[in-house]
């Protein structure tokens, strides 16, 4: 379980600061030697997302978006810092069920109605949400989000899990529901579809039981980052993976209509930037965006709710 897990590193990462406040607190040491590791875990964690995107820049070429400006690079590096820290610092390992699904409308303005499966990326779990889930609540908007288990399997492991929290909200409020899927979220819904039509569901069933499907920043033609993965669902989305192939090829031209992509030119995961539209989709751009900072832009969740009344 990833929350076990995180909160297991973010245990022992106490216990040693905790240790080291303590020797230099019995060594007489200044304040700046006492907060020396916890500045230098910030750092990395910032070096590392500098790094991505300096990465993003060497391997842009010939995409056909134009390049960012360095200024749009830099202000995506911070915003990504900072939300990366929310995410793995406390959401994700602390308050994952702080705000649990909810079937039925609130005393919102909308009071139920379709509802809204969120669908959480790679080494992430629901906690992802956090910031989506009491905005929904204030609309009145039912919605499930989903912890994908094992965090490293192949993607296809996930299909069931998806399923089921589909079969959820089509109960709850009697209508197909929108997905909003982030990362690698995308290709676990393209691979559901996939998984039901192998189980000899028609494409027609299928396809009716999805209102429609938000991916943001999701790498629906791989991306040039996973070739340091090791696992299999990292190895799945490499650029122009035998898998990806062949999801493409169990897809129709109608199902792939049923997507609106959001993608940034500034994304530090899935680069270049061709890599976050699906063939056949609706695209949007959203500029100057870091891969989970996607999640902070208030356009991507107008989006998400005009989507979602849209017929």
């Amino acid at each position: 379980m990833l929350a076990r897990g995180l909160r297991g590193i973010a245990f022992m990462g106490a216990l040693g600061i905790a240790g080291w406040l303590g020797w230099c607190a019995w060594r007489g040491w200044g304040l700046l030697a006492a907060l020396g590791p916890v500045l230098t875990l910030l750092g990395l964690n910032a070096l590392a997302l500098g790094l991505e995107q300096a990465l993003a820049v060497g391997v842009h070429g010939h995409d056909p978006a134009p390049p960012p400006r360095s200024l749009q690079r830099v202000q995506a590096w911070w915003r990504e810092t900072l939300a990366s820290g929310r995410a793995f610092g406390w959401a994700m390992p602390f308050a994952s069920q702080r705000w649990p699904d909810r079937l039925e409308g609130a005393d919102g303005p909308d009071q139920g109605g379709r509802g809204v499966l969120l669908v959480h990326g790679y080494l992430c779990n629901r906690g992802f949400w956090n910031r989506w889930y009491p905005r929904l609540q204030a609309q009145g908007i039912p919605f499930v989000g989903v912890s994908l288990e094992p965090v490293f399997g192949s993607i296809d492991d996930y299909t069931d899990q998806i399923d089921a929290a589909l079969v959820q909200l089509q109960r709850a409020t009697g209508q197909a529901p929108l997905v909003v899927c982030h990362s690698m979220g995308g290709l676990v819904l393209r691979a559901w579809r996939r998984s039901r039509l192998q189980r000899g569901e028609t494409a027609a069933v299928t396809d009716a039981r999805i209102h429609h499907v938000l991916t943001l920043g999701t790498p629906h033609r791989g991306t040039w980052l996973a070739r340091f993965g090791q696992q299999m669902n990292a190895v799945q989305m490499r650029r122009d993976s035998l898998w990806l192939q062949g999801l493409m090829q169990s897809e129709s031209a109608a199902w792939r209509a049923c997507f609106t992509c959001v993608w940034s030119d500034c994304d530090n995961v899935v680069f270049p930037p061709c890599c976050g539209v699906l063939e056949g989709a609706a695209s949007v751009h959203r500029p100057g965006r870091g891969h989970q900072d996607l999640l902070d832009d208030p356009a991507v969740f107008v989006l998400a709710l005009a989507l979602r009344q849209g017929a």
